[in-house]
């Protein structure tokens, strides 16, 4: 089986590493990366990778417009894509954790009974109170998340889709792919959710322009969840704050996004039955030099981008603001304030 991930890059290097091994033994088999404006060795790192085979780089096609959407366009027409079997498009910050058999693609495409399409529930997983950077697996340092079944006031949740070569595309999005209309019935695809569970048919046709990426989370984790490490450490988050948003121009990160990602009531350990096999397979990784000193110099260029920062009184400020911001989301504390309850300092 051929798997495609597909995925679009900026100033990630001391996370490819983390985020290419983990996939691989998910059972990824191709990756295609689209990468812009890089300074930390992204892109010499992945252009490394592909020149020993193990993943396609292309400068992502952009020209100061939506960057994903249009790396997805341009993906379509390549032969990696073209000849998988399935496609997983996803950031390197998001880690689908597969809770069935030992946890690969092939054995979740199993479970749900070999669909068209799988959309996987996002589960936030906060900061923690993680201040320092460190050069240790991502999936590792952070385990505390919201309650899966709600975040900040909603129960319908954010999805990414795997789907299989033969769905009825119409376009590719980065959340879920959308259907060609008015398909007769015999060719409808078959879509599952990360329970196994046909996704809502107003979902299936976006006919809920608010819900086009997204369904009712409760239920919808038995087989998969798909983690997202929005934040990571407060230093990581104040450089991606510097870096701005991989997959949008002129899209900033402030104390909003971190407050609605930052809820750690729940503990989810789950995604580390993975970590031997992950270790594993960087160490594979990591033994060829000259991945290993792309990794080091991406190391040594996040923590200058901190140094730099801390020098900024604007961006000291803006620490501050986030360590001690509540752990509940705006759209939390005005439900509480409207119905009369305390809210938590």
């Amino acid at each position: 089986m051929r798997i495609t991930a597909v995925t679009c890059v900026k100033n990630e290097g001391p996370f490819l590493i983390e985020w290419i091994a983990f996939n691989r033994i998910l059972g990824v088999t191709d990756f295609l990366f689209y990468s812009n404006d890089c300074t930390d060795a992204t892109d010499r790192m992945l252009d490394a990778l592909a020149a020993r085979g193990i993943v396609r780089h292309l400068p992502n096609p952009a020209r100061g417009r939506n960057y994903q959407m249009e790396a997805l366009k341009h993906a379509r027409t390549q032969d990696v894509v073209l000849n998988s079997d399935w496609v997983w498009i996803a950031d390197v910050d998001e880690f689908l954790n597969i809770h069935v058999g030992e946890g690969t693609i092939p054995e979740l495409i199993d479970a749900c009974g070999d669909p068209h399409a799988i959309s996987v529930t996002f589960q936030f997983f906060a900061n923690a109170d993680v201040d320092s950077y460190e050069d240790r697996p991502v999936i590792e340092q952070f385990t505390r998340s919201h309650d899966p079944d709600i975040w900040c006031n909603e129960t319908a949740q954010e999805v990414k889709t795997l789907f299989r070569h033969d769905f009825p595309v119409k376009y590719y999005g980065a959340h879920r792919p959308f259907m060609k209309k008015d398909l007769p019935k015999d060719r409808r695809p078959v879509w599952k959710d990360g329970a196994g569970r046909d996704v809502p048919w107003k979902f299936r046709v976006a006919a809920n322009k608010r819900r086009i990426r997204k369904f009712p989370a409760k239920g919808a984790r038995e087989l998969a969840t798909l983690n997202h490490y929005a934040l990571r450490s407060l230093d990581s988050y104040l450089v991606k704050n510097d870096r701005g948003d991989v997959n949008r121009e002129n899209r900033d990160f402030d104390d909003s996004y971190w407050r609605e990602r930052n809820d750690d009531a729940y503990e989810d350990t789950s995604i580390l039955r993975y970590l031997p096999r992950l270790k594993a397979e960087m160490a594979r990784l990591m033994k060829d030099p000259e991945i290993a000193a792309l990794h080091e110099e991406a190391v040594a260029a996040h923590r200058a981008a901190l140094t730099r920062l801390m020098a900024d009184p604007d961006y000291v400020a803006l620490r501050q603001r986030l360590k001690s911001a509540p752990k509940i989301s705006p759209a939390e504390i005005a439900l509480l304030e409207l119905i009369g309850e305390e809210v938590p300092a």
